[in-house]
């Protein structure tokens, strides 16, 4: 079997995915997702495609380091090039399995688990208050949910008295412990709460935070700095009894090396449909292993992207949560033909077909395709 070609279609979800599409000489198709690449992810991997068409797809990790090593001097470190080579990989990873008639997981060494547990980013409440935060984590703890997220940091805050400076004043402080107070009150002490800042904060802030917060017992608190120096980002582990996660910014196993060797903080979090595909992300995933380090992977994709992570999460055991951030658009369950649904009680039931075990519903997808790129 031989790839003969590599076709790409964007479409609008958490900002845009872009799928991607490989076929062979024998018929047989896979189909990847990857995400945050940028305007130029599409054009990305055309040019990588002339790269391995000819070869054999089902030999993923040879054809991802010959892509990788071409880039190596154009981004194949770090970036969009990476997130582009993602797509690519997941896309093999789905082919090889319906060409050996297994799921993806079965290629990455068998499952540990048959379903995967998911949180839900609630992103914020209707509105500011404390009050509209907790309604909000009521109504996805009723959705069955047994873990969620919300984000506390507001560029637009009125106590906010500096654009570009990133401390924290009392009255921003005070705004984010009532709202993660009013959401533990509203969801109780059973259900597992995660708390995100996107690393706009310095190291003063941050520590002040995650020690104010530590009455709430979170799962996590969030890049609470800027992902670049994991040195700083230690300092904020070592400060708090809030668990820190971080690593959504991060790429490949070179990204994570220094994030968990030196042990900086308490969960890892890689976007697998961005960093770096299934095979490197449990990779990524074993080398944290060693260090007693959970792994819960970062996710903002559609159902594909999202199936993709969870058969590598389904294949080690350092599993902890898999991020879910659709909530808000009901046509993430529009986009694959899965019966039955995949989201069931807050847990994602992992699929058993062959590949990823879902197939890309092309026509819904077609609805939120970007007019401005080809569609395949």
């Amino acid at each position: 079997m031989k790839i003969t070609d590599i076709k790409t279609a964007e479409a609008s979800g958490h900002g845009y995915s872009t799928f991607v599409k490989i076929q062979t000489d024998e018929g047989l198709e896979g189909i990847g997702e990857c995400i945050h690449g940028g305007d130029g992810c599409s054009r990305l991997i055309e040019n990588m495609a002339g790269i391995i068409k000819g070869e054999n797809p089902l030999e993923i990790d040879r054809l991802y380091e010959m892509i990788r090593r071409r880039y190596l001097f154009n981004g194949g470190i770090a970036g969009n090039a990476v997130t582009a080579l993602t797509g690519i990989e997941i896309a093999l990873q789905d082919l090889a399995g319906k060409a050996m008639g297994v799921p993806a997981y079965q290629l990455l060494g068998g499952k540990f688990r048959d379903r995967i547990r998911l949180y839900c980013d609630c992103h914020a409440g209707e509105d500011d208050s404390p009050e509209s935060y907790a309604v909000r984590a009521k109504e996805i703890v009723a959705m069955g949910f047994n873990a969620i997220k919300f984000d506390i940091d507001d560029a637009k805050s009125p106590y906010k008295l500096d654009t570009y400076n990133w401390s924290i004043t009392p009255g921003e402080l005070g705004q984010m412990v009532d709202r993660v107070a009013a959401v533990r009150e509203a969801i109780g002490p059973q259900v597992d709460l995660a708390i995100d800042m996107h690393g706009r904060y310095d190291i003063f802030a941050a520590i002040r935070v995650a020690q104010a917060l530590e009455p709430f017992n979170l799962l996590w608190l969030e890049e609470p700095i800027p992902p670049e120096n994991i040195d700083a980002m230690r300092e904020v582990k070592r400060s708090t009894k809030t668990p820190i996660c971080a690593g959504e910014n991060l790429y490949m196993r070179g990204g994570f090396r220094d994030l968990i060797e030196k042990q900086a903080v308490d969960v890892i979090m890689p976007d697998l449909p961005k960093c770096c595909g299934l095979s490197e992300g449990r990779k990524i995933a074993n080398h944290a292993e060693m260090y007693h380090i959970p792994f819960a992977p970062h996710n903002v994709c559609g159902p594909l992207g999202t199936v993709a992570s969870a058969h590598c999460c389904a294949s080690i055991p350092n599993f902890l949560v898999l991020e879910w951030h659709w909530v808000d658009r009901p046509h993430w369950h529009e986009l694959v033909v899965a019966d039955p649904p995949l989201i069931q009680d807050g847990y994602l039931i992992l699929p058993d077909g062959p590949g990823l075990g879902v197939t890309l519903n092309e026509e819904a997808l077609k609805q939120y395709a970007r007019d401005d790129r080809p569609f395949f």
